[in-house]
């Protein structure tokens, strides 16, 4: 993920903004959860030699390598599909290498996410939405990463997208334009149109641009998008910032958090999740999670003189 990377973080101020006070009334709002809350953990791809004999068994080969993933985690940030729609036989064998806890996550294809009409007059939308069903109780909760060109000037032509978008099916939407993290009007109509059509935000935690860190909500759901730096020091003491920020939105009645692991060539992912499921549980014994593990190295055989 090259958005917002810098060459340095040292002296970037990490510290999350403000509470926006829009979400008092969108948490207060929400129904009662009938269980445990949870936090989805995942990266943001699966297919990594490198992660064989740390993360995956050794010997795993590139075949098993979703499986192995699915071991680990229970979520997916899925760019797979933001650059082709799958076929079915494709999304069968996803649904059957995953275990029955997992959740994908989908990017909306570029054909669609990137286009001037959002995809609205080609007819992918629907040819996406019916393939990325066969997910079933697997498919989370999808994202719409728009250009950052979109403004919120643009917003009549996201509804009717919106319209045209399953309603069934969960969606959150990643915006970048920096008029939308301004006090204006047409900021706060964009806001207010997911929370009336229930549609989730994203937030994305990255070192050059501070302001897509919004902390806005708008449904029971969130996904943070955390983009880390190699493990800098910088890495563990913003998780731990998230961790108590999620435990007061739970606490105040969010249901669900998706927490995206990024980390460069995505080769820290898994390390930095580990940390993550450590930190959130100790916070929140209460919340639903599970994080990955290393493997087990071989026995050696001891060395004979």
């Amino acid at each position: 993920m090259d958005f917002g990377k810098l060459p340095s973080v040292d002296t970037v101020d990490f510290n999350l903004p403000p509470e926006p006070p829009q979400n008092e009334a969108v948490l207060q709002g929400l129904p009662a959860r009938t269980g445990k809350p949870r936090i989805l953990i995942g990266a943001t791809g699966y297919n990594m030699k490198p992660w064989v004999g740390e993360w995956y068994p050794a010997g795993a080969k590139d075949k098993d390598f979703l499986r192995q993933y699915g071991k680990q985690f229970d979520t997916i940030e899925f760019n797979t599909t933001h650059y082709r729609i799958p076929d079915y036989a494709t999304v069968a064998r996803w649904y059957e290498e995953t275990p029955d806890d997992f959740k994908f996550s989908p990017k909306i294809p570029q054909t669609i996410s990137h286009a001037r009409d959002l995809g609205i007059l080609s007819g992918q939308i629907p040819v996406f939405c019916e393939a990325i069903k066969e997910l079933h109780e697997k498919l989370g909760c999808s994202f719409l990463q728009l250009p950052p060109h979109f403004s919120p000037r643009e917003t009549g032509m996201l509804l009717r997208f919106l319209d045209v978008f399953p309603t069934e099916m969960q969606l959150a939407i990643e915006v970048r334009h920096p008029s939308f993290f301004e006090p204006t009007v047409a900021a706060e109509v964009f806001f207010q149109q997911l929370q009336a059509r229930n549609i989730a935000t994203v937030i994305t935690d990255v070192a050059g641009r501070r302001d897509v860190c919004h902390l806005r909500l708008t449904n029971r759901r969130v996904l943070i998008r955390f983009v880390g730096n190699a493990l800098h020091a910088s890495d563990y003491t913003r998780v731990e910032a998230w961790s108590a920020q999620i435990a007061r939105w739970f606490a105040a009645g969010l249901h669900e958090v998706y927490f995206f692991c990024h980390e460069p060539d995505n080769l820290l992912s898994p390390d930095l999740a580990a940390f993550c499921a450590r930190t959130f549980a100790a916070q929140m014994p209460e919340v639903q999670l599970r994080g990955p593990r290393p493997v087990e190295k071989p026995a050696q055989q001891g060395m004979l003189f």
